[in-house]
């Protein structure tokens, strides 16, 4: 209920006579100190003396014994005194009542009735200003990134209000303005500082602008409020809602009797007293309901409740109770989740290890089947160069009967001179150097046969492919004659090495070669014959073809050519093109055939170049 102080006033006949009761029953002529009333100076000494003077001089009139003071303080001021007792009154902000009544005891007596109270009866709001004109800044929500200048953290109207309602528009001053500044008293510098460009926006107490522009400090028109609302009854600008006006409040240690006194001699005041006058108020009523200031001040947590800002484990637990229950549920599920799997895990272990057992004894069979595979193909590419040059035996032979032949005819006709006792030592030179040609012609390709046929692993290193090619024909040469087949080489310079082993090349050109002579066996046209080509493809690969002008290969023969076992030839075996096949994919390369445009076929296969080559294995 709220009462008047008209009404208030009614029903004071009583407590009136209680006072005069109580001054009365003073000791006469004792000398008793004055009476202190402690007041915030929020605009500095002087704007306060000349506000709360005349009521502390009422005051000093209705205790004639004892008289009054005024003392002004500022906020740290203000909790001094009330802490070392030098006052026996406190007229403050309703914030700093809050926190005085937590911190040190003091208890409201009364609260001052302002004219400009709303229909509510609080009158402390908060009016954010900015120079007029700033179409950036209209809502509290606009602040952010902006510079606000305020007078002090713990200020009351003139920050805490207005800290709340721009956290409930989502702005943190501490975090989203671009500089929060504290000007301290008198609050008038923080309407200065905005009106000067020194800063944004600035946070006044609710009536400060308008008290400065009938002072004539200001231009009320120079000035706009951020988010303004308006409060039945209310008569000043706002950006925030209203909060109980000024208390006046009692120290611990002020005697009871005395502050009874006090309050009914506010209580009493007439109407129009000069002292209201000059206070902008009407009168006091009964201490109104602070509790909206203690929901403000958990909120911002300051004040009685800044232990909040050190939240505990208990704290946190009474606050959030509904969120560790269901975590200690998912906690007991995982945890019975946790030994299923680990169950899981030592079964599904023991089957993989089990598994992984039979896999290792499965790998170790697949490797010894494969290093079984791998000395069987060496076998294979063994005997396959055994068969070729078997086949081709007659034709070793001759070129081995060529250089043997021309060793004896000259040691023949070396004997017959000397027993005849002819020639000169020039010519018996001569036949000498002779023989040594042909029987290192005849050593070089028994050389090349054994190189060709020896059983070895397989070497691989940069090689020349013309070399290989050149070598490869040497071997065949004898064959050609023998069929009277030409043989004609068209080996580009310059090729880049391969890495290869040289042995495995020339068995696949020397394969590649005799089937192309093979080929060409019945074949008499002139101009017919193998034609061995090296040189690079369009990718750079070292590319060598085997082309012959024979009686080319049938669709099924060309289907199956590389097949093992399968062969056009009779007699034949049918692993050379296999193995030629296996030989060039072990090095990188491809292998494969294509009808010549002139009749015949023409075999393929290339080789990465050395700088190229990646490992096929």
């Amino acid at each position: 209920m709220r009462f008047t102080p008209r009404s208030v006033r009614l029903t004071l006949a009583l407590a009136g006579s209680l006072a005069a009761t109580i001054l009365a029953a003073a000791p006469a002529g004792a000398a008793e100190p004055p009476i202190r009333v402690g007041v915030l100076a929020y605009r500095g000494g002087d704007h306060a003396n000349a506000v709360w003077e005349p009521t502390v001089r009422y005051l000093a009139d209705r205790f004639p014994q004892r008289g009054a003071e005024m003392v002004p303080l500022d906020l740290p001021g203000m909790d001094a005194a009330v802490a070392a007792g030098s006052v026996d009154f406190v007229l403050t902000n309703t914030g700093n009542y809050v926190e005085l009544e937590a911190r040190h005891g003091v208890t409201r007596i009364a609260t001052l009735h302002s004219s400009r109270s709303g229909a509510s009866g609080a009158a402390v709001g908060s009016a954010l200003i900015v120079r007029a004109g700033r179409d950036d800044i209209r809502t509290l929500a606009d602040l952010k990134g902006k510079s606000v200048m305020a007078v002090d953290p713990d200020a009351f109207g003139g920050f805490q209000i207005a800290w709340g309602a721009m956290l409930t528009a989502g702005v943190d001053p501490y975090a989203d303005v671009k500089e929060l500044r504290f000007s301290g008293f008198p609050v008038d510098r923080v309407a200065f500082a905005v009106r000067d460009g020194e800063v944004d926006a600035g946070v006044l107490r609710a009536c400060v602008l308008e008290e400065l522009a009938e002072e004539g400090r200001l231009d009320r028109a120079g000035f706009q409020v951020v988010g303004a609302r308006t409060e039945p009854g209310f008569g000043c600008a706002l950006s925030t809602g209203l909060y109980p006006d000024w208390p006046l409040a009692r120290l611990a240690n002020t005697p009871e009797d005395l502050a009874k006194a006090v309050v009914v001699a506010l209580f009493q005041m007439p109407d129009g007293h000069p002292a209201a006058l000059a206070g902008g108020y009407e009168g006091w009523t009964v201490p109104m309901d602070y509790q909206p200031v203690h929901g403000l001040f958990r909120s911002l947590r300051v004040g009685p409740y800044e232990h909040l800002r050190d939240v505990t484990l208990l704290d946190l637990a009474r606050e959030h109770w509904h969120w560790l229950a269901l975590a200690a549920l998912a906690l007991l599920w995982w945890a019975v989740h946790s030994l299923r799997v680990e169950h899981l895990i030592k079964v599904r272990t023991a089957e993989l290890r089990a598994a992984n057992r039979e896999l290792r004894r499965e790998m170790a069979e697949r490797r010894r089947a494969e290093d079984t595979a791998r000395e069987r193909q060496k076998e294979m590419d063994h005997v396959a160069r055994l068969s070729i040059l078997g086949e081709m035996a007659s034709n070793i032979a001759h070129e081995l009967n060529q250089p043997l032949g021309a060793i004896a005819n000259y040691a023949r006709g070396c004997t017959r001179r000397l027993e005849a006792g002819v020639g000169s030592p020039a010519e018996f030179a001569e036949a000498s150097r002779a023989i040594a040609a042909q029987a290192d012609r005849a050593g070089q390709i028994i050389a090349r046969i054994r190189d060709f046929v020896r059983k070895r692993a397989a070497q691989l290193e940069p090689a020349d492919v013309n070399g290989a090619v050149e070598a490869a024909l040497q071997l065949c040469e004898g064959r050609a004659r023998s069929g009277n087949i030409p043989v004609t080489r068209d080996l580009s310079p310059g090729l880049p090495p391969v890495l290869a082993d040289r042995v495995q090349i020339e068995q696949v050109v020397l394969n590649l070669v005799k089937n192309a002579l093979d080929a060409m066996d019945g074949e008499t046209e002139g101009g017919r014959g193998v034609t061995v080509h090296t040189g690079l493809d369009l990718e750079g690969r070292v590319e060598i073809a085997v082309a012959d002008r024979g009686h080319g290969l049938s669709e099924d023969a060309r289907a199956r050519l590389f097949d093992p076992f399968f062969t056009t030839k009779p007699g034949g075996m049918g692993l050379g093109l296999s193995i030629c096949r296996t030989i060039v994919e072990s090095h990188g390369g491809h292998l494969w055939a294509t009808d010549h445009p002139g009749g015949g076929t023409v075999v393929r296969f290339v080789l990465p170049a050395a700088e190229e080559k990646v490992d096929a294995g």
